[in-house]
């Protein structure tokens, strides 16, 4: 039974145009610091990347250092190898991409795609539109606001928030859009919506004003790197782990002195 399945296996391979090593490595490099790029774990990148070699017949190993892909690829008898190192893809954090290159290697597995196949798909999943910046500034801004609400603010900081939320945050999509350096963003960004933020204060407006300065910059945290540092913690992967950690922290650390320069600009002395 075992050598009968195994000969169909083999018949149907037989008619498949197989990538060799060097092409297959290239891709996969390619597509591995594409996925990274996004937000995706590093659990994620190599599971992805062994299922489509398995598929066809290749062995992988990869690297995964901060802002490159090492990839080496062998043949099965493993006489003949490749390696190619490719550098970071900065796409921004993009659930959707991710979630369509993940498909994109379950169509690869499951035989629903050939190599020739999969190649043009991956072209068409990068040059994927980002989602509308103007829902998203608006969706971002009610999420923020949402904070206010619960962490006890009242309608009136709730507005404040919003209000902080709506300026700010298309202040970020203007500045990154201008190619600035995202920690002079998130400063600027921290800076503006804290002084809008602080208007419960200024003019007595609500009785939460404090609730509405501190969810002011909420927005601006930034939770993907945290919890992707954690994960490759968890797997093993200490120095991707490390480097999303102090980038993580390093934003923050922006965030929080955009934070307390709105703080004393307004003169608030918060304790």
């Amino acid at each position: 039974m075992t050598t009968t399945t195994t000969k169909r296996c083999e018949d149907n391979h037989a008619g498949e145009n197989l990538p060799d090593p060097k092409t297959a490595c290239i891709f996969l490099s390619d597509y591995a610091a594409c996925l990274l790029g996004c937000g995706a774990t590093c659990i994620r990148i190599e599971k992805n990347v062994r299922r489509m070699a398995e598929r066809w017949e290749l062995l992988s190993e990869m690297t995964i250092l901060p802002s490159h892909i090492h990839m080496t690829v062998w043949n099965k008898d493993r006489s003949h190898s490749y390696s190619n190192i490719v550098r970071l893809r900065h796409t921004g954090i993009s659930f959707n991409i991710n979630t369509q290159l993940s498909k994109l290697s379950w169509a690869i597995a499951d035989n629903k795609t050939d190599f020739e196949e999969a190649r043009r798909t991956y072209r068409e999943i990068t040059c994927t539109r980002p989602a509308n910046k103007w829902m998203v500034w608006l969706l971002a801004s009610l999420a923020n606001m949402s904070f206010c609400r619960l962490f006890g603010g009242d309608f009136t900081a709730m507005l404040t928030v919003l209000a902080g939320t709506l300026a700010g945050y298309r202040l970020k999509q203007i500045m990154l859009e201008d190619g600035l350096d995202a920690r002079f963003v998130f400063f600027c960004c921290a800076f503006f919506s804290s002084v809008i933020g602080s208007a419960g204060y200024v003019f007595q407006w609500g009785e939460t004003p404090d609730v509405a300065l501190a969810t002011s910059v909420l927005y601006l945290i930034p939770g993907i790197p945290y919890i992707n540092s954690v994960s490759d913690l968890l797997d093993g992967h200490y120095i991707s782990s490390f480097s999303r950690l102090m980038n993580a922290i390093v934003l923050t650390a922006c965030l929080s002195a955009g934070l307390c320069g709105g703080l004393l600009l307004m003169n608030i002395k918060w304790l």
